[in-house]
């Protein structure tokens, strides 16, 4: 008895509903996500078991990490930089400190994830290429002493902030290993200004029995 051939036939499947969809996910994403700036400095923050969350947006952040000499080594003092979330309320900001500041360097600030320059060198920073600006970023920091008995220039910074957005949250992220004098220092400062409530930026760990 002969075989019984079985007639083949391609199958064919429309991928078109799933390619839409694909489309549709992958727009979705590239709007609402928001996009990470290089970080020169990089902070690594202690744990802790609290779970108040910092905002999102509108937050001032103060990044406070230990100072290091050409080899490496700790110096024992600590370095104060900043960042804004808002590219807007930077510019704005740095117009504040900087008034009649040209449109390339506002340009260039508010490219830059992280600022902490003091202000009698910062136009030469911004003048520099990014990977200059990168390499010069960590051996600097926020002046913390007070000019002529008045304001220091990280208050310059925070009370520019206030003025460009009343409502800016401030978030403390201090490195793990940073000298209590420089964070207790900018505590102090922050207390100065009335601004008494701030977050403290850590890493959510189990909480111990």
């Amino acid at each position: 008895m002969g075989k019984v051939k079985v007639k083949k036939s391609d199958v064919w499947i429309d991928m078109t509903p799933m390619s839409d969809v694909m489309t549709l996910l992958l727009t979705f994403f590239m709007l609402t996500s928001t996009f990470v700036k290089n970080e020169p400095v990089k902070v690594n923050v202690p744990g802790s078991v609290s779970e108040i969350k910092v905002p999102e947006n509108g937050v001032l952040t103060i990044l406070v990490n230990p100072e290091k000499d050409a080899a490496g080594n700790p110096t024992g003092e600590g370095q104060v930089f900043m960042s804004i979330d808002n590219t807007e309320q930077l510019g704005e900001t740095y117009s504040a400190m900087f008034p009649g500041a040209s449109a390339l360097e506002l340009d260039v600030f508010t490219r830059e994830g992280t600022f902490g320059i003091p202000m009698n060198e910062m136009k030469t920073y911004l003048s520099m290429s990014t990977d200059q600006r990168h390499k010069v970023l960590p051996t600097k920091g926020i002046p913390l002493d007070s000019i002529d008995g008045g304001m220091s220039e990280f208050q310059m910074w925070v009370d520019a902030a206030r003025n460009v957005n009343e409502n800016i949250k401030i978030a403390l992220k201090a490195d793990a290993t940073s000298p209590y004098k420089t964070v207790k220092k900018v505590m102090n400062e922050l207390q100065d200004m009335d601004e008494s409530h701030y977050y403290m930026i850590t890493n959510l760990k189990a909480s111990e029995e």
